[in-house]
């Protein structure tokens, strides 16, 4: 028998909610990590426990154990109690790329303020259902070389051995910059692999075979991890005993309780298998669990605004407005909020219905911070002051505050919200107070800073109450004409703000307008028909392209659970059919709206807005859904008339092309694999001067067909958490329950977003990303009924550079800089550039984490600052 180093690595897997709610599970968290500390204390022999990862178990136990924060932060620093580097094990292909990165630098931080350099270093992922392509790219920003990982790594028809090149336990992970990781992959039974060693007693000689031959027929070299521990395990205090029976049964080998990091330090060295891009096939090994991406779409939906709500406005917002007030405490709330959400099994939905609902309460806090940080930020950019409003006798203008959120100058058509007073809403004993009376919506347009007269278009009128509030004052409620208004707005640079005052009416000039013809919208970049089925047709002009059939509605059945996908045994496809009833909502000139309503199949009921602008190529589309059916799965159909081609999709960071999957069932007899993909942002597909960009705010599942159908989910409907009886998925992926939640009855918003795209609009890296900030983060306006003699704050950031796509404008976590991270979208070296209207003092180059600072060299007076991005490469740059 060949010499082996087994590493016995205590640990266990704590899900903080899952078939139970989390306030059971921090009930069995507690008494576990007292079991813990105390078993650390007491025996020098049990070196070390890992803690899953994750912070947030930390943060869970000080919580009802305050006095322990001594007794946990001298294990942490002496590294008997591994943390980090996580705060959460989030699910990695859901989130959005610098979602993964504040869980990455709130692991730190907490890490941090337990011990200093006492986080663990190694990317650890045991359970979540995939890994995106830059994740090695982001653990090599945040310091780390090492990872651990188990779904998504081995696939193919191999068995245990996994797919052809994929036979060892140790690889160089690279990420699309070419940055690696060395990986140590989990067997097929994945982080409990050695679970029921300890407690084996007599049976040991028998078991410790079995495990042995698991690890071993696949280990690269003599060193060799060995997994003790579960989901939510306590230590097993016969751990010690354990390495000296083991080192007694086998005498030719040497056994050792070990860190993690140890391990990995041992083995680094060692010679490691390539494997590249993201990770989501392990059929033939381990459970995959693709099926996750679709379960609660609605709970996903609502994560992605609220994500993309507090990391595109608030956050930057926050950054931008620092010099009044620093709201990095509310920033770092919101995000822990949203983080814990991001949980694995919490956002992917495989949870019992009570921890649903939690995390939907958690989603409207984060709404709630994203919202007052917004408001507050946009006051003090603009000099507007609510208490001072308030206590001015001189009449005061109205304003619309504009706000450009892209990096880049914007105008053109912007929608937004304006209220016209009407009545005092009195609150309270009414007394002596007469309520004043105002007279509601007149027809008004709005006037730029240089006088310039802008028309509007009235889309939308209703009666509503408003609120307006002060810190030094009670709410202001009043009765108001709340009017939704299209105008042509002018240039606002990049990150910056423009304001508006209301004026008298100026009528709209003739010009290059959107219109309305019976069932059609046009302008003068597309044209758009509603079909009798619901379906849309599209026209490219520039191009001469038509595509027909866009989004028709198709219900199939779904036998399935939480985890995976299952076709009913006698599957039948609904195809919607009509008939329609269509109602114009608005004519033009500049924004033009059809609505649609039927019936797709007993059960449910559709709505589908279609708008057009007068100045852009994208067909703004709004699904309502009121589904009050059990058990299916509704999807929307693209045909696009490319087959063969392959779809380019979202992902972190980038974008991933992926071609359309074809397999034989029967060749995978433990799991089926899905022909459903993740996508973050959009999905494309494009030949020559031929191409569909399918835009979405946020996360959404698709699949790409051999004939060049794109299909989207809308809603996948099940009601178990697990099931043991499926073809998909023999056995149980989780503890059987009902989880009734999950069918989403109910009313469901979609919203999506069309664009005809070229072959080379695609591989440019950069116009589809403006083109989805065009749909789902346009010029943002805020009205202000009180505003008087604004003072706006001089904002104008520009990146510049092909291909290079902004990500995040954001505080710094430590000190007054601001931080601008940008990636390369293209397989091309990109020369960049961030302009500033005034200039910067300092400007550095950092990673990720906001370390390991290289100055960059200023121009213009501060005013530029290049830089160079390779490949596929982040770009994170600190100034000040």
């Amino acid at each position: 028998m060949t010499a082996h180093i087994f590493h016995l690595i205590a640990h266990t897997h704590w899900d903080r909610e899952w078939y139970l709610p989390r306030a059971a599970f921090h009930a069995r968290l507690v008494p576990m990590l007292d079991d813990v500390i105390e078993r650390l204390h007491a025996d020098a022999a049990f070196r070390s426990f890992l803690l899953d990862g994750q912070t947030v178990i930390v943060e869970d136990y000080l919580r009802a154990r305050p006095e322990r924060e001594t007794d946990v932060k001298t294990l942490v620093k002496s590294g008997r109690l591994q943390v980090g580097p996580w705060y959460v094990l989030a699910d990695e292909l859901i989130p959005s790329g610098e979602s993964l990165i504040r869980n990455l630098l709130l692991g730190a931080a907490d890490a941090e303020r337990l011990g200093v350099g006492a986080r663990l270093d190694v990317l650890y992922s045991p359970d979540a259902f995939g890994h995106p392509g830059a994740l090695p790219s982001l653990g090599r920003d945040f310091g780390i070389k090492f990872g651990v990982l188990w779904r998504g790594l081995g696939g193919g028809a191999g068995g245990a051995g996994g797919a052809p090149g994929q036979e060892r336990d140790l690889y160089r992970w690279s990420g699309p910059d070419g940055r690696d990781l060395l990986l140590w992959h989990l067997p097929p039974d994945g982080y409990e692999i050695g679970a029921a060693l300890p407690g084996a007693g007599a049976r040991l000689p028998e078991v410790w075979p079995r495990v042995r031959a698991a690890l071993v027929e696949r280990a690269a070299g003599k060193h060799v991890p060995v997994f003790i521990g579960a989901d939510h395990h306590a230590p097993h205090p016969g751990l010690v005993r354990l390495r000296d029976v083991l080192a007694d049964l086998e005498p030719t080998s040497s056994f050792r309780i070990s860190r993690l990091d140890e391990f990995f330090l041992a083995v680094e060295g060692t010679t490691a298998r390539p494997v590249a891009g993201e990770l989501r096939w392990s059929y033939g090994y381990t459970w995959t669990l693709q099926g996750v991406h679709a379960t609660r779409a609605p709970l996903k939906r609502r994560h992605g605004d609220v994500e993309l709500w507090l990391e595109r406005m608030a956050e930057p917002l926050a950054a931008l407005a620092r010099r009044a007030h620093d709201r990095r405490p509310l920033l770092e709330s919101a995000w822990r909020t949203l983080v814990r959400t991001q949980f694995h099994d919490t956002i992917a939905g495989c949870t019992v219905d009570e921890v649903s609902a939690a995390a939907e309460r958690r989603l409207v806090e984060v709404a709630a911070y994203a919202g007052e940080i917004t408001r507050g930020a946009l006051h003090d950019l603009a000099g507007h002051d609510p208490d001072a409003a308030r206590e001015r006798t001189e009449a005061a203008a109205p304003t619309l505050l504009l706000w450009n959120p892209a990096a880049r100058a914007r105008g053109g058509v912007t929608v937004a919200d304006v209220t016209f007073f009407r009545r005092d809403v009195l609150v309270g004993p009414p007394g002596d107070r007469a309520p004043r009376i105002g007279p509601g919506y007149r027809p008004f347009a709005l006037a730029s800073r240089d006088g310039r007269a802008l028309p509007v278009q009235v889309l939308a009128q209703r009666v509503a109450q408003e609120r307006i509030d002060a810190t030094r004052h009670y709410p202001d409620q009043d009765e108001v004409d709340q009017v939704r208004i299209a105008f042509r707005a002018p240039p606002v640079p990049g990150l910056g703000l423009t304001a508006l005052t209301a004026g008298p009416p100026v009528p709209s000039p003739r010009g290059e307008d959107a219109r309305v013809r019976g069932r059609s919208l046009e302008n003068r970049f597309i044209e758009v028909a509603l079909e009798p089925t619901g379906a849309v047709t599209l026209v490219d002009r520039r191009r001469g392209e038509r595509y027909a059939g866009l989004l028709r509605l198709e219900d199939g059945g779904d036998a399935g659970d939480a985890y995976t996908y299952c076709p009913p045994v006698r599957e039948r496809v609904t195809r919607s059919r009509g008939p329609i009833t269509v109602r114009r909502l608005a004519a033009g000139p500049l924004v033009a709206a059809l609505e649609a309503r039927w019936a797709v199949t007993r059960g449910i009921d559709a709505r589908l807005l279609v708008q057009l602008y007068a100045d852009s190529p994208l067909v703004r589309c709004t699904l309502e859904i009121d589904n009050r059916k059990l058990s299916h799965r509704l999807r929307a159909r693209l045909p696009t008339g490319l087959a063969g081609a392959a779809a380019v999709a979202g992902a972190a960071f980038g974008a991933v092309e992926r071609p359309a999957v074809t397999v034989d069932p029967a060749a995978y007899p433990r799991e089926t694999p899905v022909r459903t993909a993740p996508a973050h942002r959009f999905v494309t597909a494009a030949r020559g001067g031929r191409g569909l960009a399918v835009l979405a705010p946020a996360f959404f599942e698709y699949e790409w067909t051999p004939h060049g159908d794109l299909l989207i989910t809308l809603l996948r409907a099940v009601g178990d958490l697990s099931r043991g009886d499926l073809s998909t998925r023999p056995g149980h992926a989780a503890w059987p329950a009902a989880i009734p939640g999950a069918q989403c009855l109910g009313r469901s918003r979609i919203e999506l977003a069309l664009a005809p795209v070229s072959a080379a609009d695609v591989d440019r890296g950069d116009t589809v990303p403006e083109l989805w900030e065009d749909a789902f983060l346009p010029l943002k306006g805020m009205w202000l009924r009180d505003a008087s003699a604004l003072a706006l704050v001089p904002v104008d950031i520009t990146l510049e550079g092909t291909g290079l796509v902004l990500s995040a404008v954001k505080p710094a976590q430590v000190g007054s800089p601001m931080v601008l991270r940008c990636y390369n979208a293209t397989g091309r070296k990109a020369a960049g550039a961030w302009r500033f209207g005034e200039g910067v003092k300092t400007a550095h180059r950092v990673r990720a984490d906001e370390r390991e600072a290289l100055a960059l060299v200023l121009e213009q007076r501060g005013r530029t600052v290049r830089f160079v991005a390779e490949p596929h490469q982040i770009v994170t740059i600190l100034v000040t």
